[in-house]
């Protein structure tokens, strides 16, 4: 199944590994040096203009591509739409 998750981006449900709220994960030094490390690989996808809310780490198994998409929208709201299809 696809999932919008902001703008013209949809990801796999089935490549999903897990759905962070930004504002209150990016505090810890881990996450921070996470995210930097996946923009330099060139591994983040940017979903939104906006303050972004959450991010999504995906990962294709056929291709081994892991992503780390950025989004406006929030963590709950991506789950709503999950569990309603």
């Amino acid at each position: 199944m696809y999932l919008h998750i902001g703008s013209d981006h949809i990801v796999m449900t089935k490549d999903i590994v897990g759905i962070f709220n930004i504002e209150r994960t990016s505090v810890s030094e881990d996450t921070k040096n996470y995210l930097r490390s996946a923009a330099a690989r060139g591994h983040e996808v940017s979903c939104t203009d906006d303050i972004p809310r959450s991010f999504i780490v995906t990962f294709d198994k056929i291709n081994l591509d892991e992503k780390v998409h950025i989004s406006r929208i929030s963590p709950s709201t991506i789950e709503k739409r999950i569990n309603n299809r």
